[in-house]
């Protein structure tokens, strides 16, 4: 075969194109709003190393030496279009050690989404944009390494002028855009960072195994626990995204604020009272499960390697501490479509979800069932069934879940819902995901809506069938996605307790909760991992352990 020879115009354009697609990957950012003109007007440090090395290295060493780090620099631009990514939807970086797990949901919210065939294509679309980039930026580096083999002084000269400039205007601290600094060493940093982060999480490991055991609660009798809560039947009810920027975002109170307090007025009426306050949330934007295992087991769980050796653990969970007391503990998950074995680590007696609760209506996007529909069934299949004991229910509630449409319709005559095909209608009049993300100022408007439907419905249920014995504890998972919550947003979720007896409010005096189904601005903050033992310990009998 013959070589193909390039003529010296072809050369000298495939070369200038390859110094530059390897200076736009080393400046390349990790923040979809710094991927503007200005940040690429900078001197990278490690072009000038990258040049020298070239430039020293023995011919025979080049050309591996030039794949591998083609191949390293590829690697760290796919990492940084992920953190885009995982910045837009979840407000945090992608985690290269524990974060591979969440692609399965990704795909399975895109085929809810926009549909098996679309999805597919995305990820065909994916995998061959990764291949381009680990193939062009080795590419780049061979060709600018022929070139340096070629010219070896000059090169020499050449990053030692570039490590010059860099040096000068990295002293003087100079930049022409801002706060954009001209002298950069962002790919540095950044491998840095991410090879800190995953030996940090090699190390948590251990860690957490310590924390596991570290429980004040493991010794105190089943006795001793949850006493004031005697005759009580305890719902946690999960409202899917429900952050604290749909109560104080001046973009959604004005919708949410009416519902709250009108909801908080009704209640009252109704002979319930109801103290609210602030968690700060383990997650953002998603991964509901790693905020329902915080809340459970009084451990921070913010990653998949907690949650994954926190349900291999015999930790004390809230479900079972009451099925210790002889609850029925009873999870209720519309959501899931599939065997759930963490349900034993939990301690539920029975768990139902969208297989077995009976819905024969259309799925609402992700959401397979409406919540009003899950809310009444849940009367049906535990709560208003005759001769039982005391319960204990944990329940998500999945109709604000990304990517809020359509939304269901708020029935006002709860018995017109049946099995659920009332609302076929609805969906397929519905606005469809695919329509309204095309338009993403008005998504946060939808995400609204959402709650109200959530709020609505939930609010509706503890007036109409809740009784005496009642006690709702309402939250957030997590905040919506920043597109959703805004730039800037905290972790914290609204929380909520709705009881009649006034005998259980008052065990919660020292909280410093707000009145009614809002919690002020100025209302106390705890993390999520505190609320298991302030809950455990305000409705027991003994002071735990320390």
């Amino acid at each position: 075969m013959k070589a193909v020879i390039e003529k010296p115009g072809t050369q000298r354009a495939l070369t200038i194109t390859a110094a530059v697609l390897l200076f736009a990957a080393l400046i390349f950012p990790n923040i979809l709003s710094r991927l503007t003109p200005a940040g690429f007007v900078r001197i990278p440090i490690e072009g000038a190393v990258l040049l020298a090395l070239l430039a020293v290295l023995p011919r025979k060493a080049q050309k591996p030496f030039a794949i591998v780090a083609g191949t390293l620099i590829g690697l760290l631009v796919i990492e940084k279009c992920l953190d885009m990514g995982f910045f837009e939807e979840l407000n945090r970086p992608f985690d290269p050690v524990l974060d591979w797990v969440l692609f399965d949901d990704a795909f399975s919210f895109a085929v809810d989404s926009y549909g098996r065939a679309a999805s597919i294509a995305a990820v065909v679309a994916v995998i061959a944009l990764v291949v381009a980039i680990l193939a062009l930026t080795s590419w780049s580096v061979l060709r600018v390494g022929a070139l340096v083999t070629k010219n070896r002084k000059r090169s020499a000269i050449a990053a030692a002028g570039a490590a010059g400039a860099w040096g000068l205007t990295f002293a003087l601290g100079i930049s022409l855009f801002g706060a954009i600094p001209v002298a950069a060493r962002s790919t540095s940093t950044y491998a840095w960072d991410r090879a800190h982060q995953a030996r940090a999480g090699l190390r948590d490991e251990a860690n957490f195994r310590r924390e596991v055991q570290q429980d004040p609660f493991k010794t105190v009798p089943p006795a001793q626990m949850l006493t004031a809560l005697q005759g009580k039947d305890v719902i946690f009810t999960f409202v899917e995204s429900y952050g604290r920027s749909a109560v104080e975002g001046t973009a959604l109170s004005p919708m949410t604020r009416p519902v709250l307090d009108n909801g908080t007025a009704e209640l009252r009426k109704a002979g319930y009272a109801a103290r609210s306050g602030w968690l700060t949330s383990p997650t953002f934007g998603g991964g509901s499960w790693l905020a329902h295992a915080t809340f459970e087991s009084g451990l921070w769980i913010n990653n998949e390697q907690r949650y994954r050796n926190l349900v291999a653990s015999d930790r004390l969970t809230l479900t079972r501490a009451f099925r210790d007391k002889e609850y029925r503990t009873v999870s209720v998950m519309p959501g899931a479509t599939r065997a759930w074995p963490e349900g034993n680590f939990y301690g539920y007696e029975a768990v139902w979800d969208s297989r077995n609760l009976g819905y024969q209506g259309p799925k609402f996007s992700w959401a397979p069932m409406p919540d009003q529909y899950t809310l009444k069934k849940l009367n049906e299949i535990e709560y208003k069934k005759p001769g039982r004991g005391p319960l204990m229910v944990e329940m998500p509630l999945v109709s604000s879940h990304t990517p809020w449409a359509p939304i269901p319709d708020y029935l006002t005559d709860w018995n017109s819902i049946g099995d659920g095909s009332i609302y076929t209608s609805m969906e397929a009049e519905g606005q469809k995901p695919k329509a309204l993300w095309a338009e993403p100022k008005k998504v946060r408007a939808e995400y609204g809506k959402s709650i109200v439907y959530s709020m609505t419905s939930l609010i509706n249920w503890i007036q109409l069938y809740g009784d005496d014995n009642l006690v709702m504890v309402l939250l957030g998972d997590h905040q919506p996605s920043p597109i959703a919550a805004g730039a800037g947003a905290s972790h914290d979720v609204p929380i909520t307790l709705v009881a009649k007896d006034p005998k259980v409010l008052d065990r919660i005096t020292g909280w410093g909760w707000a009145e009614g189904l809002r919690p002020r601005s100025d209302t106390p903050v705890w993390p999520m991992s505190d609320f298991r033992d302030k809950f455990l310990t305000a409705f027991g009998q003994q002071t735990p352990a320390s």
